[in-house]
C-alpha cells in the first residue's frame, strides 16, 4: 500500500470529500475525532459511512479516523464505518500493542479480520514507553505516524515548536522514536503533518526532511499541501538510477561484501537501501 499522501477530511463535510478524492492524495483519513463537534458525530458516521460506500474501490484509499479508545465512541464508530468497509482505520492515541490488539478485537466482533490500522503513536506520555511493542502487531498495521499536538498539552508544556518552525527537543525525541519504532515493526513511518497551510515552502522543506531520515510518507491537512508532499516522497530520477547502479555493481560482483562506485565505497547497507528505493520507486 503505497502511503507517501494522507489527507485529513473532517466527517461532516461530504462536499470536501468528494473534492478530496481529486487532490492527488495516496489515501484520505475521514475524520470523525477532532474536527466533528461531540454533537455532530452521529451524523457525520452516517456521512462517512455513505461516502465509503459511494468511493470504495478507487485509487484512492480510504481510512477512517476513529475516537479514542477510552473515550466511549468507538463502538459507535465502527458500528457505522465498518460495514461500508474502509480501506482502514486511524487509531488516535494508540498506546502500544495493547491499543491494536483491542482495536483488533472490536473490528473482528464485526467481521472485519482483514483491515489495517494506522495508529498515532505519540499522543499520550505513556505511549512513547511502548512505541518498540508494535512488532507484535504488524500484521494490522499500515504503518506508523505521531502527533505533536495532544502530547505537550498532556505534559503542560506551552508549545512543541521554536519560532522559526522546528520541534524542541522532547518532539524531536517522539519523532526520532516513531521511526525506529516503525522500522524495527518493518512497517512505513509516516511523518506528521505541517499545519501553515500556506507555507508551502515551509512545507516542502520539512517534508524533504522527513524523506531525508526515513520516514516514506506524510500527512496532510489541506489539500494544496498533497503535490508538495507527494514530490518529496517519490524518489527522484536521479536516485532511481544511483539506486539501480548500486544494485548492477553487486549483480556483477556475486559475493563481494564492499565496492568502489563512482569512487565512493559502498557496502550492504548501501545495496539494501537500494533495493528498498527501487521498490518505492
Amino acid at each position: 500500500m503505497r502511503l507517501r499522501s494522507l489527507l485529513f477530511v473532517p466527517g461532516d463535510r461530504p462536499d470536501r470529500m468528494r473534492k478530496a478524492l481529486n487532490s492527488g492524495a495516496d489515501a484520505l483519513i475521514l475524520d470523525l475525532e477532532d474536527s466533528v463537534a461531540p454533537e455532530g458525530k452521529p451524523a457525520a458516521r452516517e456521512t462517512v459511512a455513505a461516502f465509503l460506500a459511494e468511493a470504495r474501490g478507487g485509487a484512492v484509499r480510504l481510512f477512517v479516523r476513529v475516537n479514542p479508545l477510552d473515550g466511549g465512541l468507538t463502538d459507535a464508530d465502527l458500528d457505522a464505518v465498518l460495514p461500508a468497509r474502509p480501506d482502514g482505520l486511524m487509531l488516535p492515541k494508540a498506546e502500544g500493542a495493547a491499543s491494536i490488539r483491542d482495536l483488533d478485537g472490536r473490528m473482528r466482533e464485526r467481521g472485519d479480520a482483514s483491515g489495517v490500522i494506522l495508529p498515532i503513536a505519540t499522543e499520550t506520555p505513556r505511549a512513547l514507553f511502548l512505541l518498540g511493542e508494535f512488532g507484535a502487531v504488524r500484521e494490522r498495521l499500515a504503518g506508523l505516524t505521531w502527533g505533536a499536538e495532544d502530547l505537550p498539552a498532556a505534559v503542560g508544556a506551552l508549545t512543541a515548536r521554536h519560532e522559526d518552525g522546528s520541534y524542541t527537543p522532547p518532539y524531536e525525541i517522539a519523532r526520532a522514536l516513531t521511526l525506529f519504532g516503525a522500522a524495527a515493526a518493518e512497517v512505513a513511518p509516516i511523518e506528521t503533518v505541517y499545519p501553515a497551510i500556506r507555507d508551502l515552502e515551509g512545507l516542502a522543506a520539512y517534508a524533504a526532511r522527513g524523506a531525508r531520515d526515513g520516514f516514506l510518507g506524510m500527512m496532510a491537512v489541506h489539500p494544496d499541501q498533497v503535490p508538495v508532499i507527494n514530490a518529496a516522497f517519490t524518489p527522484s530520477a536521479e536516485d532511481v538510477a544511483r539506486a539501480r547502479a548500486v544494485v548492477d555493481a553487486f549483480a556483477a560482483n556475486p559475493g563481494a561484501g564492499v565496492l568502489t562506485l563512482d569512487g565512493k565505497m559502498i557496502d550492504m547497507p548501501h545495496l539494501k537501501k537500494a533495493r528498498a528505493l527501487l521498490a518505492r520507486a
